[in-house]
């Protein structure tokens, strides 16, 4: 794997679990797989996000009893957390104007 594209997916991995937590409340598990399907991530590098996350009061948790073994905990985006997507979003909207404008630039011949 191109080593580039493993340290773009690590830059963009919080801003995409706020964006996931914003549409619904999940586990870790479920957090994790939704974005090894979108973006490749792995699992292992979920975890230590989470806890990071809930200690700066991005999220939020709570127990949930689950049918095949232990309670699950799932993470919900605090008000905190919502204002934090907010920037990230806008951040990530103009980093990527900016970059895709230099990357047509070189396209069109310009320098």
């Amino acid at each position: 794997m191109e080593p580039n594209l493993v340290q773009f997916r690590k830059g963009v991995l919080e801003l995409c679990v706020l964006a996931l937590l914003e549409r619904a409340d999940a586990y870790g598990y479920e957090i994790a797989s939704r974005l090894a399907e979108a973006i490749d991530m792995g699992e292992g590098t979920i975890y230590p996000l989470m806890r990071r996350m809930q200690k700066e009061q991005l999220v939020s948790t709570y127990l949930v009893e689950s049918p095949s073994g232990p309670p699950r905990k799932y993470y919900r985006l605090t008000e905190q957390g919502r204002q934090n997507l907010l920037r990230q979003k806008t951040a990530w909207t103009e980093f990527t104007r900016a970059v895709n404008t230099v990357l047509e630039a070189g396209q069109d011949g310009k320098s």
